[in-house]
């Protein structure tokens, strides 16, 4: 069974990327949560995206390549090539890219403070925006009571997730072969089994904890896979998604506001496509 990249053709890409591309231009773009190296990676619509926005700062906040997967099997096609080539040429090119890594590319984080190709490797930090909010960036896997208390569980849940995702990627491709649009299962159960949506609940009140106990306006993270931004007691609690399950970003514009766009909705400011439901605000099913 191929991969759900596989049914996106190399013909079919190269058809795309001849399109005259109006580039979508932000202040900021934070992204996390790629899993560069697994099959799960949605790694052709990751790169549509980066090749259709442009920004002042790229943010990579954290499991950008994953490295668990990796150690078990190894998983590189060319389309991973080109994102981490596109990456280096954004940097090259004069955007600042800075890389928070996490939990799945934690090896990465013995270069704290370092550059490599232009990227920045960096801890947690305060990004302001252009109307003077103060938002700690940081992947989030500290906060995760499974990660900081019992790895091994983490792990077991990551070979569960990947299962899942690999059922996710036959039922979809029968979803596309019946005209119907990409749905995530795993994001499904996510938000309506009661105990994820409870940890979830957790997590975002301890990240959100954090921001407050460091005197900032707000914190932006990625890690849980779930596209949010809502106030908590006072803290603008942002989560930028993944390009596994929702394919979303966060995005900063020239006035400092902060929203939540998908892969789509740059697809239809680019000009490529035609929008098939709604942006930004409607990432998981019903």
């Amino acid at each position: 069974m191929r991969t759900h990249d596989d049914f996106l053709t190399s013909d079919m890409f190269q058809k795309n990327s001849v399109k005259k591309r109006q580039r979508v231009k932000f202040r900021t773009i934070w992204i996390s949560d790629t899993h560069l190296g697994t099959p799960g990676c949605q790694a052709v619509k990751l790169l549509e995206f980066l090749r259709n926005t442009d920004a002042e700062t790229l943010y990579l906040v954290g499991d950008i390549i994953d490295g668990w997967q990796l150690k078990r099997r190894w998983y590189w096609n060319q389309v991973h090539n080109n994102i981490i080539q596109t990456l280096l040429k954004k940097a090259k090119k004069g955007t600042r890219v800075i890389f928070v890594p996490g939990n799945h590319d934690e090896a990465i984080r013995q270069f704290i403070d370092l550059d490599f190709g232009g990227i920045q490797i960096r801890d947690e930090l305060v990004h302001v925006t252009a109307d003077g909010k103060r938002m700690l960036v940081l992947h989030g896997d500290r906060f995760d009571g499974v990660i900081a208390c019992a790895k091994w569980l983490a792990y077991l849940g990551d070979n569960l997730y990947t299962v899942i995702l690999k059922f996710n990627q036959i039922l979809n491709v029968w979803r596309a072969r019946a005209g119907m649009p990409y749905w995530s299962l795993s994001q499904y159960l996510k938000l309506k089994v009661k105990n994820a949506v409870s940890y979830i609940t957790r997590f975002e009140d301890a990240v959100a904890a954090e921001a407050r106990k460091q005197g900032v306006d707000g914190v932006i993270c990625g890690h849980i896979h779930k596209p949010e931004i809502r106030m908590i007691d006072g803290i603008i609690y942002c989560n930028d998604g993944d390009w596994v399950e929702s394919l979303s970003a966060l995005v900063e514009d020239a006035s400092g506001a902060l929203r939540l766009v998908d892969w789509q909705e740059i697809m239809v400011l680019a000009g490529q496509q035609t929008l098939t439901h709604h942006p930004a605000e409607a990432l998981a099913p019903a």
